[in-house]
């Protein structure tokens, strides 16, 4: 398909926002500092002199007792300039509780960008105010909390520096905000019981960054200086909060039992009504150390899997979605880790040692869990994870045990060594088993280069001669221009982790990519992005099996819209025929194939936002063109509509043309921070199958929820639904 240079550009104009009158100037324009070089800012605690209510009116006589955080640096769209909008930030605190006070003025209050009431709210939306704190002061692991005008929150734990992040641990804490027609305020009051620290300490330092983010402008600014690749959580980065004395941690025991009824339609699965029930506890054995229970753990019933199009002969990855194994998950990471910022052709999702979705599910099925225990923390210089899961016999499949042993240690802002230990044994005297090990070092030699490494090896009861062997190295450099990475990997045929996911096994891949990223001098333009990839897989005789030439250039606008063109030539030798969607047979062969393809989206921070990509080329010995769209409503911040569309259509040489698609839509509803509605559609044309969710939530007090959800699996040939559930599930968190 030809594209001529009139066509893209008239394109590109389309999605370039006018440019906003100019605001003001001040008599003296401010001088940008060097955000890299600037010194990173402290402050210290001051202790509160008497209560304080949490209300979103700083109105008692103690927050003037606190020294006033006023000095905010852009890291956009004007790196190194000040916040364009005056930011104030109040620290205090008592035995119990840290007490966070902000005014933040803002001439047009009215334009604040509010998407939603939604906990855990897509943030890069939204107006927010956001705080981590390294209660440890490793600089590298830390707890975030982010808040909209409206007051919803987002939590997280963040490890490794901004590598890792666990989106769905949850804090207890009160927090208040109030707009105003000076701007907003939020009031925030969070226990010291909902973060882990050493109480040994009798003075206390702790890492911290403030963050504001002012989303109309695509500004966000920091207290300690950041570049815009960068992110609230790089603690390397962060600065200090010092001086907290005789503070306390509590007992740091929180008891979460669930409960759960579900009734199956008539004429699906069996109707009568099923009852479930169970607890996960939370224990700190020590500052250092914590424990997790689970009994009947929580199969996160009123979830549903995102669905997916596979037109590839390989596994799809799925996350997890299960509360128990989503927390302090990134412990456990370990494979083909991805740096923030770095192109390094592998992630996760292609190579992981472990993958909690294959403890107590299998095929897609549920496997009874009768119990298990995880600890976390640190000990002896070491940050270590321990896991011990027990599921019961099903259909066929026999009692398991699943353990998993980690340790990682840093190396003093150098990066870290460690090395993990996953073992899948049966407890039926099969004595059938899978064990992996592996060590890795993800090393820091300087502020831009990155050094990842792992070695793996796999002993199973079932394969041959007993065992296989995996092992990466890959580096890349990332300054403010140059964006330049390289990797090789060996995967061998009988490296089967059962308790991990490999997309493919028996190869030898090599990556390399170079690219750059400048920042000109502009109202409209934030950044251009070109740059070129080559990624090559053999056998482990040398073959080529597969190599993808790509080149890409991309262009990020002022508000944070976007426009983008690439081209792929592609090479894939198959030694066997594959099936796509049935009757469509892919021979056994050499194939060249190109594409070439357009993506733009416009600003995420305008009530209505979306992107697209549309490509057109070859598929392995035929065609397919392609088109992705989303769009994203913000009606208001109590209702939103979003729908996305994924469209392929095929054509194989011997086989009828046909289209592969995945179509989605939904709509949520917000009364409060603590009451919320939704409706999610899906349909899948690979499977004919047409997915509906209705939920209802409510935040009944702290970290515990009421559901009822309604989900129904309809298979368009058919004319009965294949799945229909109605579920009423309760939790309840119980803190001491």
């Amino acid at each position: 398909m030809r594209i001529s240079a009139p066509t893209l550009l008239l394109a590109a104009g389309l999605w370039i926002p006018s440019v906003a009158p100019a605001q003001q100037v001040a008599p003296q324009q401010p001088t940008a500092i060097d955000v890299e070089a600037a010194p990173r800012p402290e402050t210290t605690a001051t202790r509160a002199r008497g209560p304080i209510t949490i209300d979103g009116v700083l109105d008692e006589a103690t927050w003037a007792d606190a020294p006033v955080i006023d000095r905010f640096t852009q890291s956009r769209p004007d790196r190194g300039l000040p916040l364009t909008e005056a930011t104030e930030v109040r620290l205090l605190y008592d035995d119990e509780t840290l007490y966070i006070g902000v005014e933040m003025w803002d001439r047009s209050p009215d334009r604040l960008t509010i998407p939603s009431l939604e906990q855990d709210f897509q943030s890069g939306n939204s107006d927010i105010f956001g705080i981590t704190l390294d209660t440890f002061f490793d600089r590298r692991n830390a707890f975030m909390f982010l808040v909209n005008p409206m007051g919803a929150v987002k939590e997280a734990q963040d490890f490794d520096d901004s590598r890792y992040e666990n989106a769905a641990w949850e804090g207890i804490f009160d927090v208040k905000t109030r707009v105003h027609e000076r701007g907003w305020t939020v009031e925030w009051a969070i226990p010291f019981t909902t973060v882990r620290f050493d109480p040994s300490l009798e003075v206390q330092d702790w890492g911290l960054q403030l963050m504001r983010r002012i989303r109309r402008n695509n500004e966000e600014g920091y207290w300690a200086p950041l570049d815009q690749r960068d992110r609230i959580h790089k603690m390397s980065k962060a600065g200090t909060l010092r001086g907290l004395q005789g503070i306390r941690s509590g007992r740091n025991l929180l008891i979460k039992p669930y409960a759960l009824s579900a009734r199956a339609a008539p004429g699906t699965t069996p109707s009568e009504w099923t009852y479930d029930a169970g607890v996960d506890l939370k224990y700190g054995i020590t500052p250092r150390m914590t424990l997790d229970l689970t009994w009947r753990t929580d199969f996160s019933q009123v979830e549903v899997d995102q669905e997916q199009v596979n037109l590839t002969r390989f596994s799809l990855f799925f996350p997890e979605r299960r509360d128990f194994f989503t927390e302090n998950s990134g412990v456990f990471n370990f494979g083909d880790i991805s740096e923030r910022n770095y192109r390094s052709g592998s992630s996760l999702r292609d190579f992981s040692l472990f993958h909690s979705r294959r403890i107590g599910l299998e095929g897609g099925q549920e496997v009874p869990i009768v119990g298990g225990g995880r600890l976390t923390g640190r000990a002896g210089g070491f940050e270590v994870g321990a896991i011990s899961m027990q599921t019961r016999p099903d259909e066929g499949l026999p009692a398991e045990n699943f353990s998993v042993l980690r340790a990682k240690r840093a190396l003093g802002g150098f990066g870290d060594v460690g090395g993990i230990f996953v073992n899948r044994q049966s407890t039926d005297g099969a004595g059938t088993f899978n064990r992996t090990y592996g060590a890795e070092a993800n090393l820091s030699p300087s502020r831009y280069l990155r050094i990842n490494s792992y070695l793996a090896a796999v002993e199973d009861s079932e394969l041959s001669d007993g065992s296989g062997w995996a092992g990466r190295l890959w580096a890349g450099w990332r300054d403010d221009f140059w964006n330049v990475s390289a990797g090789v990997k060996h995967v061998g045929d009988d490296f089967v982790p059962r308790v991990g996911f490999v997309r493919r096994r028996g190869v030898r891949t090599g990556y390399a990519t170079v690219g750059v990223h400048h920042r000109p001098v502009s109202a409209v333009v934030n950044e251009i992005n070109p740059f070129v990839e080559t990624d090559v897989v053999t056998d482990l005789d040398g073959r080529i099996l597969t190599r993808v030439h790509n080149a890409s250039f991309s262009v990020g606008l002022q508000d944070g819209s976007r426009v983008g063109v690439e081209v792929t030539d592609n090479f894939e030798r198959l030694d066997d025929s594959f099936s796509v969607q049935g009757d469509a047979v892919v021979p056994a062969g050499d194939h060249s194939f190109q594409e070439v393809s357009a993506n733009a989206s416009t600003s995420a921070g305008r009530e209505l936002s979306g992107r697209v990509r549309l490509s057109r080329g070859g598929f392995f010995n035929g065609d397919r063109n392609s088109a992705s769209v989303s769009a994203l409503w913000r009606v208001s911040y109590r209702l939103a509509v979003d729908a996305s569309a994924q469209r392929n259509a095929l054509s194989i040489p011997g086989a009828p043309s046909f289209d592969a698609d995945v179509y989605g839509g939904r709509v949520t509803f917000a009364a409060n921070t603590r009451f919320f509605t939704s409706a999610f559609l899906q349909y899948n044309s690979a499977t004919t199958d047409v997915v509906s969710n209705l939920r209802l939530n409510f935040i009944h007090s702290p970290l515990s929820d009421l559901f009822l959800v309604y989900t129904e699996r309809r298979n368009r040939s058919g004319e009965r639904p294949t799945e229909r559930f109605l579920s009423f599930k309760v939790t309840k968190a119980l803190a001491f």
